[in-house]
């Protein structure tokens, strides 16, 4: 729900307001609106206050009277409000609420997006069940980010982890909470010759964060199996969880190197807010459903390398898809979003994928999710799926999206049986954002407009540079130094035509493939990822990093 966009019924528009008022001029809804463009997710009254057109309390005044709530400006400085005595830190971060005084048995909670009635809801019943009613206030969502970077700081720098006076479980607490509020997805600990360094991958990035000393690192690999339910004397490689974080599922992987044992954490928030295919960077998001996944009979896979969002592009369009009278059935390993109203089942070391699904083929599913097929056996049952009447989506690991043709060959599918199934194939990489906090706007350089020119002629697309400017990169505390924050998708989607469906059947080879593609108006996803650069998404130098050209 759109934060301050939503207005009451009969309030004029936000911008007309602040011009009624003569805080702003035509030209800074311009500037106002481009900024959200560049910064998807960003709302117009965000927009403004990040670009500092209107005094806050101004500001914040006209927003609170446009969807009638009170207005409250944080101080991050001067707060000293125990807010986690009623709300957890990973509600406070997620939803942008923050809980700032109490009279009574009435808490004050300033909210980021007050018409999000979802949390608002949930908020409610959190506190009801401790006997405190609700008191609802409108402020910005930075102001709430400022207060828990001041709160988290005493364990966020490199410093705070080589304390001697930390006790092993304190140490391993510490850094793994860290990297929660730095939206690590892994936490490596990693022995070498003298030191045990601690990285986190972020954005898709590893940042070493610390050290730890070297006497410490048997006790602190000792703490790590512990809690993840390892064997303790064993030095051949394992597997395990922790799950003594409420709101995260953590994968823990240990393999021995010549420094000793290296482990690594995956962590995965178990409710994470689902984003929709525009939010991940799917433009035309309609188009996009009817063209690749409202379907019967058939296959949708989604392509791409390890670590490059597949899953999670699967969920927005489950999501979309996700509907009382259609029958939704998952097979995943393991379970990474808990989503209301699909028959999600999670495999184990006793259960198969290809088990799991010819059970599911005797539970009358219309939609089934396959979280990879990896193998003949897999691959094989999930076309048999696809051809008895049930649409089928599931993710390959493979470079692009016609490599998927290739891949299913190589797994035993037969020309025929690939021809007659595969539906869409979609490709995709994940690029950073600009951090929308330090990025600052310049023009692109004679070299790299001659770059996307030549990007364009070579695949026979038109690049729009008219008007356009890109970001240097500068790094800040929010982004952790590194100039970008969150990730987007670049795509390209391959749609199997009745004469690329012959081709396949044919056994003709992938080149010839590619060839009708391209005729038929299939672009690489290198052109999306350049729209993405001009759209003031990311830049050159990240996408140089990820694709080839």
């Amino acid at each position: 729900m759109a934060l301050f966009d939503n207005q009451a019924k009969n309030r004029p528009p936000l911008g007309v307001e602040l011009i009624r008022r003569g805080l702003i001029k035509d030209s800074d809804i311009n500037e106002a609106v481009n900024y959200q463009k560049a910064h998807p997710g960003v709302k117009l009254g965000e927009a403004f206050h990040m670009l500092k057109l209107v005094p806050d309390k101004e500001l914040l005044d006209v927003i609170a009277e446009q969807i009638e709530a009170k207005p409250i400006i944080l101080d991050p400085i001067s707060m000293t409000f125990k807010f986690t005595d009623y709300l957890s830190m990973d509600i406070v971060k997620q939803h942008k609420v923050m809980p700032f005084e109490i009279e009574g048995n009435k808490l004050k909670i300033a909210f980021a997006d007050p018409n999000d009635r979802n949390t608002k809801n949930m908020i409610r019943l959190i506190l009801l069940s401790k006997g405190i009613a609700m008191e609802e206030y409108v402020t910005f969502a930075s102001y709430i980010d400022e207060i828990v970077k001041s709160l988290e700081s005493n364990v966020d720098t490199p410093e705070a982890y080589d304390t001697f006076g930390q006790d092993n479980s304190q140490l391993v607490d510490n850094i793994i909470r860290s990297a929660m509020s730095k939206r690590a997805s892994d936490i490596h600990f990693e022995p070498m010759d003298n030191r045990m360094r601690v990285r986190f991958r972020i954005d898709g990035e590893l940042i070493e964060i610390t050290s730890i000393e070297k006497p410490r690192q048997n006790q602190i690999i000792g703490r790590l199996k512990a809690i993840s339910n390892m064997h303790q004397e064993k030095q051949t490689s394992q597997d395990g969880r922790i799950i003594m974080y409420p709101d995260y599922n953590i994968r823990v992987s240990s393999q021995r190197n010549i420094y000793g044992e290296k482990m690594v954490l995956r962590l995965m928030k178990k409710d994470a807010n689902i984003q929709g295919l525009e939010e991940l960077g799917y433009s035309n998001t309609a188009e996009i459903m009817e063209k690749c996944f409202n379907k019967r009979n058939c296959i949708t896979l989604i392509t791409a390398p390890t670590g490059e969002g597949k899953t999670t592009t699967l969920y927005s369009a489950m999501n979309e898809l996700n509907r009382p009278e259609i029958n939704i059935t998952t097979i995943e390993d393991p379970v990474e979003i808990r989503l209301p109203g699909l028959n999600q089942i999670e495999i184990n070391a006793n259960v198969s994928f290809a088990d799991s699904l010819r059970t599911i083929l005797r539970q009358d599913p219309d939609i089934i999710l396959v979280g990879e097929i990896r193998d003949e056996e897999t691959a094989e049952i999930a076309v048999q799926a696809g051809q008895t009447g049930h649409f089928v989506l599931a993710t390959l690991h493979t470079v692009d999206s016609l490599e998927a043709i290739t891949r299913l060959r190589k797994l035993g599918v037969s020309n025929y049986d690939i021809g007659s199934v595969l539906a869409t194939s979609i490709g995709q990489r994940l690029v950073r954002r600009v951090c929308p906090y330090c990025a600052q706007k310049r023009e692109f350089t004679k070299e790299e407009k001659e770059t996307i020119e030549n990007i364009g002629k070579r695949f026979e697309y038109q690049f729009n540079l008219e008007n356009k400017s890109t970001y240097k990169v500068v790094g800040c505390e929010k982004c952790n130094n590194t100039g970008y924050y969150n990730r987007i998708a670049a795509y390209e989607i391959l749609e199997v035509s009745d004469r690329i469906r012959e081709l396949i059947v044919d056994n003709k080879p992938l080149s010839e493939i590619r060839k009708v593609a391209y005729e038929e108006g299939y672009r690489p996803l290198i052109v999306d990822a350049f729209n993405k650069v001009l759209e003031g998404y990311t830049t050159l130098e990240e996408v140089r990093k990820k694709l080839t050209f």
